[in-house]
């Protein structure tokens, strides 16, 4: 099949040159403090999890996907070579890729289990155009596979990653892949909304947040992360709530932490800090590849009412989880309508190309180490509906995606989510450090019941979808967990 003529408006000549090979590009901020705080017990990598219906050509896709690169020049980029003494990271664009991102994992009953595993251990290289990799996995289902996609965190993010696979997607199959409609905004505050007083917030940003209580790993554990996907619906909402699915998402988050602790004879009184990434680029086809997002943190104070009622209460009253809906959706928006440097403006002065990289290094790895104990409890990464349909022609329209993004301590624990239809695709990835494989199954039970907490009543209910086969990443398979 004949690829399609370039997305940029079909209107560039084929084949013309869309970056100039060599160019150098500086690293931004989220680049550099993640460059800086690269550990080999710890690799860097995200992965993307792409089920389709239908088999895939192996060598129609690396087609596309090279001609989708050429079209998004930002990926094919490398790091430049550079003595310490310089004042700034730069990526330099390669024009064509240094090593074949597209490769075909090995067959066999366990493959999609073998690919997640390097997913988690084997980072692509930053030295080498592009700094990911795609792996076609025969499940051995039925005629279908999945595209298991890893990338250095230093260099992309999953957004990036989803356009770039959008346009392949289009190139491959012929299939329309433009972005969805972007989501309705809800009215501003006191817009017909009973919104509760400010959650008294100032003081808890500062100060040391609440730890999820560890379980001992097993002792052949080792370094790293696990990983646990499980598909859930999407927890219902009455037509024209004032709180969206994101905002059931940090509720359920904040609910889980807290039982999770009480459960285990650890009552907190210290806040409970999530971050989240807020990421307003445009989806088109001229999206900006790289890391775009910034940085927020939600906080969920357990002696604020109604917050005391919810995180503290024996049973899930829905009128204190409805209350803490509200207050939780009014901080929500304030965080995503006020605009600030990436990672905040104290990395933003920390990266600034005043000192030597080698320098600046040190003075970062050495507050980050001091700063330990005030990172935030943990990392909930959702990004919504995918925004494209991943529609590669006769392989089919991707019937479920997950991602992950890396489990760094002391957080030792992600939740990324997307969704798909009414569906909801929940990854758990955490570090073994602070988590074995029982520990973090039951955690996940936990965060599916306070979750099913947050539908509202009435409304369809809350429950875990799939048969639980091993393509589908139902926790309750084997295949699920790495």
């Amino acid at each position: 099949m004949t690829a399609l003529s370039s997305p940029r408006e079909r209107g560039a000549k084929e084949n013309e040159p869309l970056a100039v090979t060599g160019e150098r590009i500086p690293f931004g901020t989220v680049d550099e403090v993640s460059r800086h705080g690269l550990r080999r017990d710890e690799p860097e990598s995200v992965h993307i999890e792409v089920h389709l219906p239908g088999p895939m050509d192996a060598r129609r896709l690396r087609t596309a996907l090279n001609e989708a690169m050429r079209q998004h020049p930002r990926i094919l980029m490398r790091e430049a070579r550079g003595g310490w003494h310089r004042r700034r990271y730069e990526w330099e664009l390669g024009g064509t890729p240094d090593v074949e991102p597209v490769v075909c994992a090995p067959p066999g009953p366990d493959a999609l289990a073998r690919a997640r595993a390097r997913a988690l251990t084997d980072c692509p290289s930053l030295k080498s155009s592009p700094p990911l990799r795609v792996e076609v996995v025969t499940t051995g289902t039925a005629d279908g596979c999945v595209l298991l996609i890893t990338f250095h965190h230093t260099a992309l993010d999953v957004l990036s990653c989803l356009r770039v696979l959008a346009t392949a997607a289009e190139l491959y199959g012929g299939a329309h892949n433009s972005p969805l409609p972007a989501p309705v905004r809800l009215p501003a505050f006191g817009a017909g909304v009973d919104w509760p007083g400010p959650t008294r917030t100032g003081a808890a940003r500062w100060a040391r947040p609440a730890r999820i209580i560890p379980a001992r790993p097993r002792v052949d554990a080792g370094p790293g992360n696990g990983l646990l996907l499980t598909e859930l619906a999407l927890p219902g909402r009455a037509a024209g709530a004032p709180y969206t699915v994101n905002d059931q998402l940090l509720v359920a988050t904040a609910l889980t932490v807290a039982r999770w602790n009480r459960r285990r004879g650890a009552l907190s009184s210290r806040p409970i800090r999530i971050t989240m990434p807020v990421d307003d680029r445009p989806r088109g086809i001229d999206m900006p590849i790289g890391n775009g997002g910034r940085l927020v943190e939600a906080v969920i104070v357990p002696h604020d009412p109604p917050t005391a009622e919810a995180l503290r209460g024996e049973r899930l009253a829905p009128e204190a989880v409805a209350a803490l809906l509200l207050s939780t959706a009014r901080q929500t928006r304030a965080l995503k309508a006020t605009a600030g440097p990436q990672l905040g403006r104290g990395a933003a002065l920390l990266t600034a190309p005043v000192l030597p990289v080698g320098l600046r290094a040190i003075v970062l790895r050495a507050l980050r180490a001091a700063a330990a104990p005030w990172m935030s409890t943990v990392l909930l990464s959702n990004i919504g509906r995918v925004p494209y349909p991943l529609d590669f022609g006769d392989a089919g329209r991707a019937t479920a995606v997950w991602f992950s993004a890396p489990a760094h301590m002391p957080r030792g624990l992600t939740l990324s989510t997307v969704g798909t239809g009414d569906r909801l695709h929940l990854a758990l990835r955490w570090s073994r450090a602070r988590f074995d494989d029982d520990s973090a199954a039951a955690l996940a039970r936990l965060f599916e019941e306070c979750l099913a907490a947050t539908a509202e009543p009435g409304t369809a209910r809350f429950t875990r979808c799939g048969p639980g086969d091993p393509d589908s990443g139902s926790q309750e398979t084997p295949g699920s967990q790495v």
